[in-house]
Formats: C-alpha cells, structure tokens, sequence
C-alpha cells in the first residue's frame, strides 16, 4: 500500500486503502485557513478576468513592494515565487553537491529537493513528544554546509523558541553554514512571528514563506523568500520566466490588505485549537503542543494508527498520515482545525472510536 506523499485530495487516499469514499467527508489533511479566501478576492474576481490575456510583471513590482513593508526589509532581499514548493526546489539547486541536515520529523520536500540536486543529507531527529529544537544541533554546525529547519514546524505545529533559533543561526555563520527557516505558517502565529528581522546581521540565513496557507489559495501557488541580496540574486538565475502568474500575484496584492480577516482567523483556530485539545484531554488522546492551525494526535491504546486512519476514513473524516514523515513513520496521524462544526463532527467520530471497543 502506498499513500499519497501530500495531503489534500482526499480520492487518492480511499484508493490507496481501497475504502469506498462516503458521500460526504470532511478534509482535514490540508492545513489551510478554514474560513476560506479573503472575502475581497471573490468579490473583485470578476475584475481580475483581463489578466489572463497579459504576460505577468516578471518582476512583481508592486507585489514586492507590499512585501517589503510588511517585513521591512529591501526589495532586493525578497524573491517570488511559485508557492513555497519551487522555493524549495530553488534552494536544493542552490545548495547543489553540498552537505545538508534537515531537522525532522518535517516537511518531505526539503528532502527530495536536497536528493535531486546531489546534496549530501543527514538529519537531526528531535524527541518525540516535546519535539523542542535543543542545543544538540549546533554540534552539526561544523559538519554540514546548511541546516534547513520549520516554525512553526509541519507535521508537529510545534513552533521553536526563538532564543534557540538566534543562538543556531550565530553559531551557523562562524562556521559558514547557512540557516533556511521554512515559515509557511508563522502567519497563524500573529505579530512578530517571522525571523525576517535577523537577515540584516545574519548573512547566512533564508527565510521561506507562503501566501496560500493563511488565505487559502494554494490552487494559485505564492510564496517567496527572503535572504541576502547576493544568495537571492543566485537563486533567481535559477527560476523559470514568468514563474508566478498574474492571477497569483492579483490575489497577493490584496490578501496582504486583509488584516481584520487574519485577526478573525487568528480567533477562530485559537478558540478551536483549545475546544479539540480539551477533548483530547478528557478523552485520551495524545496530541501535539501545537500553537498553530494543525496538530498530531493519536491513541495511546493503540501502537499503529493504521486502524484509526480506516475508522476516520470510513466515517468521511480525511486526515494526514504521516508515513512519510521521517521520525514519526505512521505513528501518529496529523489533523488542520476545521470549521467549529466540523471539529464538532471529528470529536463525534473520535467518541464512536473510543466506544467501539468498550
């Protein structure tokens, strides 16, 4: 049996288990913003149709502007690109034949990224459980020629203390060893959640972000990075021509004005986050210290997942595995918060497991 490497599309993983697919489900594989796009993008989508028939600013001008002032930094340090995957893929070309360790258990792309372009890859595991980033990883730094890390991390949610972040990337540039930070959800986390502050004295870090998880248009693909002007000037000889389209970087533009969508954002996942927590409390279920839109969680009674997977699925509830997941290896099962009632729903579903075997 082999499941799908990514969440979302939820048909591919009832073939994979050969379970028929119920008329209904509910996708809670794909961690994005449960309230949808940003109001304003459907309501001006209309408006947004002539786009089709031009080649898109190459160069992202006012895109680029935006971004810049959100995280004050210059123009020359921010590179677009198609969602946070190219990046990735970007940055594995750029580090090309060099030693890479990748902190999991994480995102699989970094991975394969490394792999495809002939990097060395070696890995540093954190314990399960608190999954906290420790000091251990600086006794790499001399080894390796770039760390590539997540906060708040996927699948975990666990987002890393920021003194131990600072204290990586100081002890990194001694030793030449660049930093990439992934924050492809530092958008769920509220103010002050980017390290962007710390590429001015910190030649040696990247920061890679995303547009799609908080607005909910990963069908668009958006992300970009931010890095030193001569790591970013590398990088873009890499990228194709035209590499974001037009519609994407419309939807850029005014997702970045939606600030009272992301703080009614921000309130719905916390209320839900806490609801579904105090379920699992009271229930038995072991979960994740998330502080963001996802979580793992699986039952403590049962060493394989596998079961409960088939129960969720059957039931219409589709979360993510983590077969490939390296540290985590199906063990636990990794779910996004959802509507309040669809949450409702999952802990109605997770009640009839639990009373299944009473």
């Amino acid at each position: 049996m082999t499941l799908p490497s990514h969440g979302a599309n939820a048909h591919y993983v009832y073939e994979s288990l050969q379970i028929d697919q119920p008329e209904r489900t509910i996708d809670f594989s794909a961690n994005l913003n449960p309230l949808g796009p940003p109001p304003s993008l459907k309501e001006t989508w209309e408006d947004a149709f002539d786009l089709i028939t031009t080649y898109p600013d190459p160069h992202a001008a006012r895109l680029m502007e935006k971004l810049a002032n959100v995280h004050d930094v210059e123009e020359n340090q921010l590179l677009i690109g198609n969602g946070g995957a190219e990046l990735i893929t970007l940055v594995g070309r750029y580090l090309a034949g060099k030693r890479v360790c990748i902190v999991q258990p994480t995102f699989s792309e970094y991975e394969s990224a490394c792999l495809r372009a002939g990097c060395e890859v070696t890995y540093h595991t954190l314990e399960e459980g608190e999954w906290a980033l420790g000091s251990h990883l600086i006794e790499k730094l001399p080894y390796v020629d770039a760390v590539f890390l997540c906060t708040p991390n996927n699948p975990t949610g666990v987002t890393y203390d920021p003194a131990s972040i600072l204290a990586l990337v100081e002890a990194a540039k001694k030793h030449d060893c660049a930093i990439i930070i992934d924050e492809a959800f530092a958008d769920f986390l509220g103010d002050e959640s980017s390290f962007s502050s710390l590429l001015a004295p910190f030649s040696n870090l990247m920061i890679l972000r995303s547009l799609t998880k908080m607005y909910a248009i990963p069908g668009l693909r958006l992300g970009y990075m931010m890095a030193h002007p001569d790591v970013i000037e590398a990088i873009k000889k890499l990228q194709p021509h035209w590499s974001v389209n037009a519609l994407a970087l419309h939807a850029g533009e005014l997702c970045l004005q939606e600030t009272d969508f992301v703080a009614e954002t921000h309130q719905m996942i916390e209320q839900e986050r806490e609801n579904c927590f105090h379920f699992f409390e009271e229930n038995n279920f072991t979960y994740s210290n998330s502080s963001v839109n996802f979580y793992l969680l699986r039952d403590p009674e049962r060493e394989d997942q596998s079961e409960l997977l088939s129960f969720l699925m059957k039931k219409g509830i589709v979360p993510r595995h983590t077969e490939n997941f390296p540290g985590l290896d199906g063990r636990w099962l990794r779910f996004a918060i959802r509507t309040p009632e669809e949450n409702e729903r999952l802990r109605e579903v997770l009640t009839s497991w639990r009373s299944s075997f009473l």
